[in-house]
């Protein structure tokens, strides 16, 4: 098992010149690469990769290929994370990611361990990190340059790390034995079928988890009106606001040892002022600027969610511990009338919309 590492190591390296993040792809990994125009398979050349269809290459910046030229909708994310590379990474001390990562997905070390596990939304490499303490062999995929984070956090280890869109993953079908997307989907455009792109990618037997905001708890409300200031403004000024939340906690902390109103109290100021309530301020001051940062952000229904596995013939559903959590399996062997079959209540806003999305039952 992987030994931790220093929370207060220095790991800038805005040059990505360590050769760890240099190193060749592994030839599992390469061999289920392909390329997001044409389809075609992937050769490494050097410092890209090459498509022998269309002849595409990709580049590879700081250590990381690069499959989208831009960070679109998720620039916010390359922000947090390259502030708080650390931050959330396990240590001898707290294991709080291990915790949340068996919480969310249900795997437990014996599910991944010599597997080839796909990370969508990687971020800086958190869950990840468990993953590969698991025995599991990680692809990571971020859309923001979080991907540069999560391989310098993962450097020298079975990881490899890719900057990809989830709308145009660059895998063929069939090639993952594993795949987990944590607190990523519901901030895409279109939560549904971002998911709906995976389990194509899965082997027949494999396993798919999620986990999405829930909207089951309206406690919310305010700050969904807040977002429509804050997910515009800068996330440098935005960040500096969010310290805010440790005076504030505080302020709860006193309430809440008042008799008779001072719970009542707390309460409906958390009500007009949703924030982060976790004990270590570096915490409060990340989630609660993931919160409020993201270009987009849904919440979800178990309903719902069960429908999206349905319609990709996905089987042995299972509500994981903590809300909205699911994961499912890809039947071991793919019956042939689900193939054509279309997916239920679905509109498109393109033919390759639809052709990628028809995949998820293949």
């Amino acid at each position: 098992m992987t030994a931790f590492r220093d929370q207060n190591q220095v790991i800038d390296n805005p040059t990505g010149a360590d050769q760890t993040t240099e190193a060749p792809i592994p030839e599992e990994v390469l061999s289920v690469l392909r390329c997001v125009t044409c389809r075609g398979h992937l050769e490494e050349l050097g410092s890209e990769l090459v498509c022998a269809g269309c002849g595409r290459k990709y580049p590879r910046v700081n250590g990381v290929v690069r499959f989208v030229d831009a960070q679109h909708y998720a620039g916010s994310f390359g922000f947090q994370w390259h502030l708080h590379a650390r931050t959330q990474l396990d240590t001898e001390q707290s294991r709080r990611s291990e915790q949340a990562f068996r919480m969310r997905t249900g795997f437990q070390p014996e599910d991944l361990a010599g597997k080839l596990v796909l990370d969508v939304g990687c971020g800086m490499g958190r869950f990840a990190d468990v993953a590969l303490r698991w025995g599991a062999h990680v692809v990571g995929v971020d859309l923001s340059s979080a991907a540069e984070v999560a391989n310098r956090n993962l450097a020298g280890r079975d990881a490899t790390i890719f900057q990809a869109d989830v709308f145009q993953l660059p895998f063929k079908p069939n090639s993952f034995d594993f795949i987990y997307s944590i607190g990523v989907l519901h901030h895409t455009p279109d939560c549904e079928r971002a998911f709906k792109t995976l389990p194509g990618l899965l082997k027949p037997g494999g396993r798919i988890a999620v986990w999405l905001y829930s909207r089951y708890n309206k406690w919310y409300r305010m700050s969904d009106v807040y977002r429509k200031v804050t997910r515009r403004m800068p996330p440098k000024l935005l960040h500096k606001l969010c310290y805010g939340v440790i005076p504030l906690y505080g302020v709860h902390r006193v309430l809440r040892k008042i008799p008779l109103v001072g719970r009542p109290a707390s309460g409906a100021l958390a009500l007009m002022i949703p924030m982060a309530f976790d004990e270590d301020p570096k915490w409060r001051v990340l989630d609660t600027f993931d919160w409020y940062s993201p270009w987009y952000q849904s919440k979800h229904t178990y309903e719902e969610v069960f429908r999206w596995f349905e319609d990709c013939g996905l089987e042995d559903l299972r509500v994981i511990l903590q809300p909205i959590a699911v994961s499912g399996r890809k039947p071991a062997a793919a019956q042939e009338g689900n193939r054509s079959k279309p997916s239920r209540e679905l509109s498109f806003e393109n033919r390759d919309a639809s052709l990628e999305v028809q995949r998820c039952a293949e």
